[in-house]
Formats: C-alpha cells, structure tokens, sequence
C-alpha cells in the first residue's frame, strides 16, 4: 500500500497496533488521541485516508464527517467504535463514511478496508455528500446493541433502509427483539415524528380502514399477519393497495410486519396469504437468536444489570458466571436473559453473581419432577397417560378419588395439552388449531373458558 493514514483513537494500544501494521504494509501514519489535532491535519491537506473512533476526549467522531467533507471531498472516511449499536451503524451510514467497522475488528480486515479506500483515493472518486442530519435517538432496547459479524450485517442493512419506504418483514424466535426492531425502523427513519399504529392478529376486518388511516403519514405494523383470519389478511391487503395507488399515496403509511423464523414457510403453508405476503417483503430482516450470537452476551449482561440496578437490584457477573450464561441454549432468547438476570439481581446473596447462582436459576436440562414416574418417550402415549392415573389412585390408598373424575381428568388434561401447543406453534392459534385438529372458534373457545393466559407469544386471535 503506498498513501498516508491519519489515524485518531484514544486508545494507545490501538494506535501503535494500527501504526506499526501499516507503516510494515508501506504506509505513513500520523496517529493522535485528539479530534482536534486530525482536523488541523485534514485542513492543512495532509493525508490521503482517515481512520478515526467515535467517543473521543475531545469530541464525537462522527460528528466530524461533515467537517472533513466540506474540507476535503475526496478524503476517505473509516470509523471504527466501541458504540456497536444501530444507531452508530445509520449515522455512519448518513455520513457516507466509506467504511464503518465495529471494536473489537479483525486487524487483516481493517487493512483490507484500507487498502480499498486509498485505491479509491488514488483513482479521485469522490466521496458520497455527507449527511448534516442530527443524531437519532435511540428507542429503548437491548437487541439493538451488538458487534458481532450477524448483528452488525443487520444493523448495514437497517441503515440502507430506514429512510426509504420499502415495506420490511422482521423475522425471528420470539423473544429475540423482533417488536424493538420495527420500533426502531419507525423511531430512526423520516417518519419518525409521525403516527405509528400496531395492528394485532385480534383485529377484524371492520376495524382495519379506521386504523390504516390512523397510520397515514407514519408507521404500520402489523405483527404476526400469519395469524390473523383470512378475511382480514384479504381485507388488508385490499386496504393497502387502494392506499398505494390512491390520491392520497404520498401519506400511505410505511409497512413493517413481525413474523416467525420463516415467513416463506407460513405463505408455502398457506397461512399467509401470497397478495399479502408481497405487499409486507419488500425486504425480510431476520433477527437472530441469541445462541448465534453468544459474543454479545457480556455486553448485553451489563446493559441488562445496570438497568436491573435502578430497580434495586445490584449485581455484576464473575467470569465463571458468564461462562454459564455462554451454555445455556435460551430458548427465550434476550428476554429469558433479561428475566433471568433481574432475577439473580435481586436474589443473589452477594453483590457478585457466581457460576453456582447462575446454575441454581436455571432449569435443569431434561430433569423429571420430584416424585413423578420416570416415563419413556419411546413409549406410546397412553402407557404415560395410564401411569399417572394409577400413581393418582395410589397415591388415595384404600380410599377412591373424589366423586366428577371423569370430567376432571379430561379437564387438567385438557388445559396443559392447549398451553403446551399454544408454545409450540410460538403462539399461532392457527397453527395450534391445525396441530390439534380442532376447529379456530372452539380453540378460541377453549382458550377463554380454561382461562389460559394471553401473552405475546401466546396471543388470542
């Protein structure tokens, strides 16, 4: 590489790594831990690409970019930042910097960075007119903070989209941030100081032209649209185009839907409808579990802690407790992590949660119930279901049960079997009621008359 590279961090280390690494590949380097100091230098023409932090002593890295474009149009911009957040990601976006790289960053990959900015630089292409926008603010929401490779490729792809009205899909587990993201794309993007209207898998048809026009000039989002009646999805999509192609279009609300992992597999299965289904995937953002990525977990904990602390709680992680996080699956995902650290905030006995703290709150893996018959799943269904009968006789001695069994067998059995699918099918009633075989209205039914609670992820539609 032949070229010289103004580099500004407040990191010593840092500096000298970046300084030795490029002076070895052919460069000249000029280093400083000031913003000050490489504004002077851009000013005075020196360099031929910058590579600079963003939280600085004396200042915001990014908040520079304008600066130097106006200074020096043709100067190529690489911001690297602790920050590793979404909204970092769209500002450095806005700014047209030529690269943004999240700490920690592969050293190689850096240099490759480099090298294609002062390839560019060598060739005069200039550098894209750098966005005066103010700062966004970002909404509340861990899932938008990250630095490794699968969260930072979401957040890219979040910055080229949040101000344009490309209809969006959020896929992902539940749990993993999917309703935080569309939040985002609202509160981020150019319609941020509009309406923003949530349509659930409850709502009717009849009420859907009232809440679109509700939604005019802002955000819609619908979550869960494979859940909702087929009327409404025809009712809606009907609703949408008259709204894209009608007079007033210039204010047709944004779309933003929140589905499951695979929204392709609900339109294959016929839950969702394909009219619709193509008015929502204008592009598909599928957020990750937290098991794809365990490198953000240690940030994560700290953010999840020091909110737990202004509920009282007041805790930190010792390194073996973090290494019990880092095995455990959790299938909820950041908000069975954010449970469980408010949890062990408030509960551990000392100010440091340990290994065995952590170990103590989490379920064991596949462990039976105290005092129940150990059953082989290899087993039919009915000899599981006739051991406990008997242990439920047995455990009356001479005695029979009380008098109405037969109902309240079928009852207590009943009532586990529609949770337990409801949370299979993560849950969609449509699913469950396909699963079960049993009609939508009586599941419905069921679901009110067993008095089985509604939450997000088990919803009444």
């Amino acid at each position: 590489m032949d070229g010289t590279v103004l580099i500004a961090d407040d990191d010593r280390t840092i500096r000298t790594v970046l300084t030795q690494a490029l002076t070895r590949a052919g460069c000249r380097v000029h280093a400083t831990g000031s913003l000050g100091q490489l504004m002077r230098w851009v000013e005075d023409g020196t360099g031929d690409l910058v590579v600079t932090d963003v939280m600085m002593p004396d200042g915001n890295g990014l908040d520079m970019i304008p600066g130097i474009s106006r200074a020096r149009p043709d100067l190529p911009v690489i911001v690297i930042s602790a920050q590793n957040s979404i909204v970092t990601a769209i500002r450095a976006t806005e700014a047209s910097v030529f690269d943004y790289l999240p700490k920690p960053f592969d050293l190689p990959d850096l240099m490759g960075r480099v090298r294609a900015g002062l390839e560019r630089r060598i060739r005069r292409e200039p550098a894209p007119a750098a966005s005066s926008s103010s700062a966004p603010v970002v909404p509340e929401g861990v899932s938008l903070i990250g630095h490794t490779p699968v969260m930072q490729g979401l957040f890219r792809s979040v910055a080229r989209i949040v101000n344009t009205d490309l209809p969006v899909i959020v896929a992902g587990e539940p749990g993993t941030g999917r309703s935080t993201l569309a939040q985002a794309l609202h509160d981020l993007g150019d319609r941020g100081e509009g309406p923003l209207v949530r349509l659930g898998a409850s709502e009717t048809a009849e009420t859907l032209g009232t809440r679109l026009a509700q939604a005019q000039g802002g955000t819609l989002i619908l979550e869960d649209p494979a859940g909702m009646e087929p009327a409404v999805q025809a009712r809606l999509a009907g609703l949408i185009e008259a709204a894209e192609s009608g007079p007033d279009r210039a204010r047709a609300p944004r779309l933003v839907a929140t589905t499951g992992p695979d929204p392709e597999g609900d339109l294959a299965a016929g839950l969702l409808r394909p009219d619709l289904y193509y008015r929502l995937a204008g592009m598909v953002l599928t957020v990750p579990p937290l098991r794809s990525r365990l490198d953000d977990l240690p940030a994560l904990a700290r953010l999840m802690l020091d909110r737990a602390a202004g509920q009282g709680g007041a805790a930190t992680l010792s390194d073996a407790a973090l290494e019990a996080l880092r095995a455990h699956p959790f299938p909820g995902n950041l908000r069975e992590l954010d449970n469980l650290l408010r949890r062990l905030a408030l509960t551990a006995p000392g100010p440091r949660i340990e290994a065995e703290d952590v170990a103590a709150a989490l379920p064991v893996p596949n462990a039976p119930r105290v005092g129940a018959p150990r059953i082989d799943p290899s087993r039919p269904l009915s000899e599981a279901v006739e051991q406990h009968l008997q242990r439920y006789f047995d455990l009356h001695g001479d005695q029979l049960p009380p008098p109405g069994l037969y109902d309240r067998v079928l009852r207590e059995v009943e009532r586990p079997l529609i949770q337990i699918a409801l949370d299979a099918c993560n849950g969609n009633q449509l699913r469950c009621a396909d699963l079960l075989q049993i009609n939508r209205n009586t599941l419905r039914k069921k679901v009110n008359d067993l008095n089985i609670e509604v939450t997000r992820r088990r919803r009444l539609m």
